[in-house]
């Protein structure tokens, strides 16, 4: 059979998708043992896993660039889930670093824009979570800075606000929402987690991944396994099995 006729035949198989939507923290998820990969690596064969993370970006420029990335006619039907991880660059200070910096009320109605836009494409609330910036462990990151010839330009206890916005506005808006801030500071010593004093360590991907399974898994339990596993396919007649 030519391949024409097969896709003739065949009806054009949607692959469900989650889209995972950020900063650093999603842009490097996908590094070796990520946790965005692990989320991958779990959902072969019943969806994809899309890393739409931005490196220093903050829900000022998220908030503009997500339309872009998600719209009716790219897949919203599709996509089972989305994460909307942002915070560690918006809680930079002002003074210190005012290009990345956004204000905290700016911050709760950048998230509250996005889930509002989501669901206006058809991605209800239920599919929607939260994360919270993860807790910063300050002496690293202000080795990060200094090395840069920079003054330390965050502090966890600004972050901690923005945690706790997050957290407010997924109340308010029916989302999930995973606190990585709080959670992380369950462990006295939270800096294992991290690999710079901001960014993840592998024992931070891993705890994350595992933290977000947690509130993925009923979203993503009902997908079946696409196309059918090699040992039912009809090797007499695949195209019964296949098409």
């Amino acid at each position: 059979m030519a391949l024409a006729e097969a896709g003739a035949r065949g009806r054009l198989l949607l692959w469900p998708r989650v889209v995972l939507f950020g900063d650093s923290i999603t842009e490097f998820s996908f590094q070796e043992n990520g946790w965005g990969a692990s989320l991958a690596k779990r959902l072969i064969r019943k969806c994809d896993v899309v890393n739409r993370g931005l490196s220093g970006y903050n829900t000022r420029w998220g908030k503009l660039i997500l339309p872009r990335l998600i719209a009716r006619s790219t897949g919203a039907e599709s996509t089972v889930a989305v994460t909307i991880f942002f915070g560690a660059n918006d809680s930079a200070l002002k003074d210190l670093n005012p290009k990345q910096h956004v204000p905290l009320e700016e911050y709760a109605a950048n998230l509250k824009s996005m889930i509002q836009y989501l669901k206006s494409v058809g991605i209800t609330e239920d599919r929607i979570i939260l994360i919270t910036p993860p807790p910063l462990e300050e002496s690293a990151w202000e080795k990060e800075c200094l090395a840069k010839g920079d003054k330390l330009n965050r502090c966890n206890a600004t972050t901690g606000e923005y945690a706790q916005a997050c957290v407010q506005v997924a109340r308010d808006c029916g989302t999930d929402v995973l606190d990585l801030w709080t959670l992380m500071q369950k462990n006295q010593d939270f800096s294992s987690y991290l690999s710079d004093g901001l960014h993840l360590s592998p024992k931070g991907h891993s705890f994350v991944a595992a933290q977000l399974w947690s509130c993925l898994e009923k979203k993503v339990s009902a997908l079946p396994l696409l196309l059918p596993y090699w040992r039912d396919v009809d090797h007499m007649n695949p195209e019964a099995s296949l098409l």
